[in-house]
């Protein structure tokens, strides 16, 4: 494998590999772009088939972090972390500071937070090691968990799909199908229901689903069908690459809009199916951006204020309308537009 093309087919600033013996500590920390302030993103923490995988991973989501930032107006640039190791048998105290410790010593280009495998807890053993973590608890003058506040932001660029479509963003008549109650996806699910939305979820764990039946009187379809669902809009909010070429062929919704990563197996690709079959899609980095933008806060030099970051996380309803105008105006899909946004802000700032 050429680890050093994969780095540079993607235009990434620096890869940091990472190895203490003494904790088990495997890590790859990936910093794509610093041109609009230090790289800020989350640390991923799961069980890889190999290092190849995780490296693609890191590089994959840190691009991700960099038009994400960029798009959400925010001045940082983009970076994530993966800690290779099942995070329910492998992580330990000493890892996670091991890990603080490799943060440290890139001297505040990258600042790590949680992410899938890790949890606000794990951050406040980073910090023993590190001042460059954000994502902490807000008994420690943090923000606590994003998953909240990702999903306002989700619910609130839903909003701006829906009036783009439908000329109002009223969701009190329309079928919302939801496939992932984790965090995030249940508490969309809960903005969903008190807005007057039908609610059709999918979940791979029975418990979550019975309470979506009893609790938010939502419909249950199985995690695989559900894009399939005679519905107004589809929201992604689990695995990434739900959108490929035969599940596009199947979607019955005008909308697809959700809180997952990497919804477009390949935003070249799909990204153009869905215009030419007439479905408007919400990119993913554009629409799942208040998690960030709440963690951001943090770094604020008079400390973290929640209502001024849900107030900045509201925005993403005009972040999305900013986006379908372009593609309209340009005549892309709304993947690349939202592209364009944030590469024309980077560009900006670099002139």
């Amino acid at each position: 494998m050429d680890y050093f093309r994969e780095i540079a087919k993607r235009n990434h600033r620096q890869v940091l590999f990472g190895n203490d013996p003494e904790s088990g500590l495997q890590t790859i920390i990936a910093i794509h772009d610093l041109t609009l302030g230090p790289a800020l993103g989350g640390c991923r923490m799961k069980t890889y088939l190999s290092t190849y995988e995780a490296l693609v991973d890191a590089l994959r989501l840190s691009r991700g972090m960099t038009y994400k930032a960029a798009a959400a107006g925010l001045d940082l640039g983009g970076g994530k972390s993966v800690i290779i190791g099942d995070p329910e048998t492998q992580k330990s105290e000493d890892l996670l500071r091991a890990f603080g410790r490799m943060v440290d010593g890139l001297n505040g280009q990258y600042i790590t937070a949680e992410d899938v495998g890790t949890t606000v807890p794990d951050m406040t053993i980073v910090r023993e090691e590190t001042q460059f973590v954000t994502g902490l608890p807000e008994d420690m003058d943090g923000s606590g968990d994003p998953s909240p506040v990702t999903a306002l932001g989700v619910f609130h660029g839903l909003r701006a799909a829906a009036e783009e479509v439908y000329g109002s963003d009223d969701l009190s008549d329309k079928t919302v199908a939801v496939q992932g109650l984790g965090k995030v996806g249940w508490h969309l699910a809960e903005h969903l229901r008190d807005a007057g939305a039908r609610l059709v979820v999918a979940d791979i764990r029975e418990d979550v689903v019975k309470k979506a039946q009893e609790e938010l009187e939502a419909e249950v379809m199985a995690p695989d069908r559900i894009h399939a669902a005679e519905c107004d809009i589809f929201s992604p909010c689990a695995l990434g690459a739900v959108i490929n070429n035969q599940s596009i062929e199947e979607l019955k919704c005008r909308i697809v809009a959700g809180a997952a990563n990497n919804q477009l197996a390949d935003e070249k690709v799909q990204g153009p199916m869905l215009k030419l079959r007439g479905i408007l899609y919400a990119p993913d980095f554009v629409i799942n951006a208040g998690g960030l933008i709440n963690v951001s806060g943090e770094l604020d030099p008079d400390g973290y204020a929640r209502e001024k970051q849900l107030e900045k996380t509201k925005r993403i309803y005009d972040s999305m309308k900013q986006c379908f105008s372009l593609a309209k105006e340009r005549n892309v899909p709304t993947a690349e537009a939202a592209m364009i946004m944030a590469e024309e802000r980077i560009e900006a700032a670099k002139k």
